[in-house]
């Protein structure tokens, strides 16, 4: 079954991180765009640092940072049980304003050299015994 196409808010949020993105690194970052648990993610050098999911944006921070991040209005962890220290989701509300937007863009690129990679896991190939 094919895709359901993005909403124009979602498809706009994108344009604005990809814009941003290509604002703040300059041509010889490594930016990469790819899905990721139903996400529209932008890996900068390797790591997840921002991510598109409808009207909502999707922030990797410091970790240490966590709860006092948490408390900020528009705002909600990516896992309520705190299993994903770092990682929130911004509504449109937490975004509205030129200074929120900058924040939280500007905040995910300064975190993205510290944060860790995920290792990458092998795809399976078909036909291949467990």
């Amino acid at each position: 079954m094919p895709a359901r196409p993005l909403a124009d808010e979602t498809l706009h949020l994108i344009a604005a991180v990809r814009d941003a993105l290509a604002e703040r690194l300059g041509v010889d970052a490594t930016v990469e765009e790819r899905p990721l648990f139903g996400c529209h993610a932008f890996m900068v050098d390797g790591k997840l640092c921002l991510a598109v999911k409808g009207e909502d944006l999707l922030v990797r921070l410091p970790p240490l940072e966590h709860a006092a991040t948490a408390e900020t209005p528009g705002v909600r962890e990516l896992d309520p049980r705190g299993g994903m220290p770092g990682y929130f989701w911004v509504e449109p509300t937490g975004y509205a304003t030129r200074p929120q937007w900058l924040h939280w863009v500007e905040t995910a690129l300064a975190y993205n050299p510290q944060a860790k990679a995920s290792p990458r896991r092998a795809k399976a190939r078909k036909g291949a015994a467990p």
